[in-house]
């Protein structure tokens, strides 16, 4: 069977090896853990990579953090409602209700370790916490009562620029100075998260997303939709 992937994917071909050689490692291990699990595993309670944030930081710096983690918890917050939007018009399908709640899962434990990273690195939340719960649970039922084809291409189109708005956060994130050990972590959970949205894109992907009518009006409205929510949230 042949995987049909998407521009944003062919760009990073690293991703799928390094899944690859992480999937592969995990069967050698039982204790191989993603970034994320730093934020619930007991030994680190406590950890200054998970409780304390750097003081040494210039204003640049500070703000790259801020404005990197105000953008993320809203993303997530609206990736939540999508995926609870169209899990509440496709849950009962056989094929794609179960493939929405693995994905809706994962958003979960994204929004749990950015509410953590939020209160951890003293980060004001986005004013439009609520406008991206309503807008979020909306854009997930609209486009699932579209059809099965449109829900995944809403998937797709979302994942696409959160996959792109993560790589620029690393890069963003490289003036940061990683003297702190809360740093490299926050960096590596970013990697993590965008080889996430990644991964959901390529889902959508293979569920017939691009076979949705008037695709490409529908990806581009909603491209553009959460473009400009990044940058209102960047400010607000």
């Amino acid at each position: 069977m042949s995987l049909a992937l998407s521009p944003l994917r062919r760009a990073f071909p690293s991703l799928i090896r390094v899944r690859v050689s992480f999937a592969v490692a995990a069967l050698h291990t039982e204790t191989s853990q993603l970034p994320s699990d730093a934020y619930f595993d007991p030994s680190r309670s406590g950890h200054p990579s998970t409780s304390s944030t750097p003081e040494y930081l210039t204003e640049e710096q500070r703000e790259a953090i801020d404005i990197a983690l105000r953008v993320d918890q809203a993303g997530e917050i609206a990736a939540n409602y999508i995926y609870r939007g169209q899990h509440a018009v496709l849950g009962r399908d056989p094929k794609l209700g179960p493939l929405v709640q693995e994905m809706w899962d994962q958003e979960k434990k994204h929004l749990a370790v950015m509410n953590k990273l939020q209160v951890q690195h003293q980060v004001r939340p986005t004013l439009l916490w609520e406008f991206a719960k309503a807008g979020g649970y909306g854009l997930g039922v609209v486009t699932a009562l579209m059809g099965k084809e449109a829900a995944m291409a809403c998937t797709e189109a979302v994942e696409t620029v959160i996959g792109e708005h993560y790589d620029d956060q690393l890069k963003e994130m490289e003036k940061v100075s990683e003297a702190h050990p809360s740093v490299p972590l926050l960096k590596d959970i970013i990697r993590e998260f965008r080889d996430d949205e990644l991964e959901h894109l390529d889902i959508a992907v293979e569920h017939d997303s691009q076979r949705a009518p008037a695709h490409a009006l529908l990806s581009s409205v909603i491209g553009a939709g959460c473009a400009v929510a990044i940058q209102l949230c960047k400010r607000l």
